[in-house]
């Protein structure tokens, strides 16, 4: 597990969401700071199988690994712990935004390495965070679930997502923004101060999703990045 909850350096970071191992590797070699291993085709956490995942962190060999589970339980959550990622994220439903006890047993199977993915179609979050603070996940994240056309600009309000990022950092957490981003929402979220942005369908060939990611969009975003970097040092 990495010794730092995102890898040291300036934020905002870059995650990509990659399907096999090629890709994690273009994305990698290209900029980004975290790999997040995901199946495009089955929504914002759309899980591939632990095989796959594994597969995705020997090509990666010491950059940082996220994975989704399409079924928050703490066994899915140890068997993704398995593959030697960094981070594990997971959905809440209802029931369990609201039991402690199903929070706690979910951070109980892996420690320290659980980030929330909250879903810009289902409110503010904000006042979700202090519970996951407590709880103890190391983050939270907001994305889209529906993958069709809506993007996080368009379901959230700039003041709902500033709040949201703030309550984050007070309660400690790391935080990221997804959610159908374009290179060019960037310079446009970055006021928010998160911790990384996350991109999928913004960086791959014809803006589509189920295409393959294009080296030369990531290193795209990574040079969008570098100005809020030289203003943040």
């Amino acid at each position: 597990m990495s010794a730092f909850p995102v890898p040291p350096g300036p934020l905002p970071r870059l995650l990509v969401s990659v399907r096999d191992p090629a890709e994690a590797e273009a994305a990698q070699l290209a900029g980004a700071d975290l790999i997040d291993a995901k199946d495009p085709e089955r929504g914002a956490l759309g899980a591939l199988e632990a095989q796959l995942v594994a597969a995705i962190v020997a090509r990666v060999a010491g950059a940082a690994v996220t994975s989704a589970v399409a079924d928050p339980t703490p066994e899915s959550v140890t068997a993704m712990v398995a593959t030697g990622i960094d981070w594990v994220k997971t959905g809440l439903d209802l029931r369990q935004r609201r039991d402690p006890a199903a929070l706690a047993s979910l951070v109980a199977a892996a420690p320290g390495r659980l980030i929330a993915v909250l879903f810009a179609e289902d409110g503010p979050a904000a006042d979700l965070v202090p519970a996951l603070a407590r709880a103890g996940f190391a983050g939270v994240m907001i994305d889209t679930a529906g993958k069709t056309g809506a993007r996080l600009t368009d379901l959230a309000e700039p003041d709902t997502l500033a709040a949201f990022t703030a309550a984050c950092r007070t309660h400690g957490l790391m935080c990221g923004l997804a959610g159908s981003l374009r290179i060019t929402d960037i310079p446009v979220l970055s006021p928010h101060r998160p911790d990384y942005f996350g991109f999928r369908g913004g960086l791959c060939r014809d803006f589509d999703r189920r295409n393959g990611i294009d080296p030369l969009r990531v290193a795209e975003a990574v040079r969008a990045l570098r100005p809020l970097h030289r203003d943040a040092a």
